[in-house]
């Protein structure tokens, strides 16, 4: 049976492998709707809105009626500390489903991607592993106000929601430097340069810390088949690689990557460290024969620090999902060393 997705937050760390593999499917047809316009192509229609303007939503979509199913994958801007505004992220969710039941009398289902800030990874130690009906944390938490919201609004209508969690997503993204891989190749590439051993920037109880990942592909697989399975309609899962690791059980395998010595956690800030650190990437980028690039074009060490900075466990239970029938896993280390050659192979890490 055809149908249309609507990927609303088209730049999003969720949205690229997942419009990659609707378009697999020739049964999918796919509508991005982004703050930027994207090139349009065969089974794909881009269209641009702010989220945050509902009347600009409606208009983008007004001549779109044939939408089936929505994944809202947009956050509103945000830092990697404090809180992340709760009015901006309700108001973008409700705009764009305003804008859909006001234009698409077919919608089936509407897919929220969420992440373990829901079980309050961001504030401190939570229970492990995270279930999906695990107490909420005390507020504020825009999750709760966004699934809430699409809770309220789906009941009396045809349709169904569903909600994702993964964990940090990880990904072959260099359009965004907001991006797991990316600062691990980054760092790596400068400490080789500088002749320094690759240390863990990070604190003892964060190197040891048990955690599980989440590779792009493998929740945009997982979201496709959420949206459409019977059993997971009006329910949330967790999406992860399906081990669970630690930074100290990586490390050695991604120092042997760079051909570099594995070091021992050092807490330090990446963010003050890579400040002045321009003149050695551009120093590697003529050394490697790479692409021109700035180092914050490469890197976010805000985010770096953030990606760090959990000196506890941070594992999500994945039982839900394979219980509905999806039962994909991913060894974490092969994805990661993937990720990376793939940065090599494009000439943007060494």
């Amino acid at each position: 049976m055809k149908k249309t997705a609507l990927v609303a937050g088209a730049g999003g760390a969720a949205s690229k492998r997942l419009i990659e593999v609707l378009l697999a499917d020739p049964d999918w047809s796919v509508i991005t709707l982004a703050r930027t316009r994207r090139p349009s192509r065969d089974r794909l229609t881009a269209v641009s809105a702010d989220l945050l303007d509902r009347d600009g939503c409606i208009r983008a979509l007004a001549g779109h009626r044939g939408v089936t199913h929505v994944f809202y994958t947009a956050r509103a801007k945000h830092g990697e500390t404090g809180v992340e505004s709760v009015e901006d992220n309700v108001a973008m969710l409700r705009n764009v489903l305003d804008a859909v039941e006001s234009s698409a009398p077919g919608l089936e289902h509407v897919h929220l991607v969420q992440g373990t800030k829901y079980y309050g990874m961001h504030l401190g130690p939570f229970p492990t592993p995270a279930r999906e009906d695990d107490p909420r944390h005390p507020p504020p938490n825009f999750y709760y106000d966004q699934q809430d919201l699409l809770v309220a609004r789906q009941c009396g209508h045809g349709w169904a929601w569903s909600a994702s969690r993964p964990t940090f997503i990880y990904d072959y993204a260099p359009e965004r430097a907001r991006n797991a891989v990316a600062v691990i190749g980054a760092y790596a590439a400068l400490c080789r340069e500088l002749g320094l051993p690759l240390d863990f920037p990070g604190s003892a109880q964060a190197f040891d810390a048990r955690r599980d990942l989440t590779d792009a592909a493998l929740l945009a697989r997982a979201m496709t088949f959420i949206a459409v399975t019977p059993a997971c309609r009006n329910r949330a899962f967790n999406v992860t690689n399906g081990d669970v690791v630690s930074w100290r059980d990586l490390w050695p395998t991604l120092a042997a990557h760079f051909g570099m010595a594995a070091g021992d956690a050092r807490p330090f800030s990446l963010n003050e460290w890579a400040r002045d650190k321009q003149p050695v990437w551009d120093a590697i980028v003529r050394h490697h024969g790479l692409v021109a690039t700035q180092l914050d074009e490469v890197a976010d060490w805000a985010f770096a620090d953030f990606h760090w900075s959990q000196g506890y466990d941070v594992v999500s239970d994945p039982a839900r999902l394979r219980a509905a029938g999806f039962s994909e896993t991913i060894d974490s280390r092969a994805m990661l060393l993937a990720h990376l050659q793939r940065y090599r192979d494009a000439k943007i890490l060494p």
